[in-house]
């Protein structure tokens, strides 16, 4: 039987490789609605930050400090990439997706405990 811990810890591991895959190749995807970018961006972080508490349970500073860091390497990389470019914006909507995974799970935890 496979713990739970370690289902999340591999599903996080295959999430940040697809993240990194997509981030880092060339685009070759037609934008159909203005700022999916930003929506794509923003739920990865949520996702790759619901991944992480489940897998490690890590105290909150240290998930954001490390996903923080690493939507910043994204960009650094990003900027060196030819085909691709650094975005402020982007790295807001990243800070954002682990924010809102934040506040949803504060709002879960205070709602079970009334």
């Amino acid at each position: 039987m496979i713990k739970q811990s370690h289902l999340f810890k591999f599903l996080l591991v295959v999430t940040v490789l697809i993240i990194s895959y997509l981030v880092f190749s060339r685009p070759g995807y037609n934008q159909s609605f203005p700022h999916i970018d930003k929506i794509g961006h923003m739920g990865s972080f949520f996702l790759l930050s619901a991944l992480t508490h489940l897998a490690f349970k890590p105290k909150w500073w240290r998930l954001m400090s490390g996903l923080i860091a690493y939507a910043g390497l994204i960009e650094v990389v990003q900027s060196y990439l030819p085909y691709r470019s650094a975005s402020w914006a982007d790295f807001g909507a990243d800070i954002l997706g682990i924010v809102c995974f934040y506040l949803l799970l504060l709002g879960y935890r205070k709602q079970r405990s009334s």
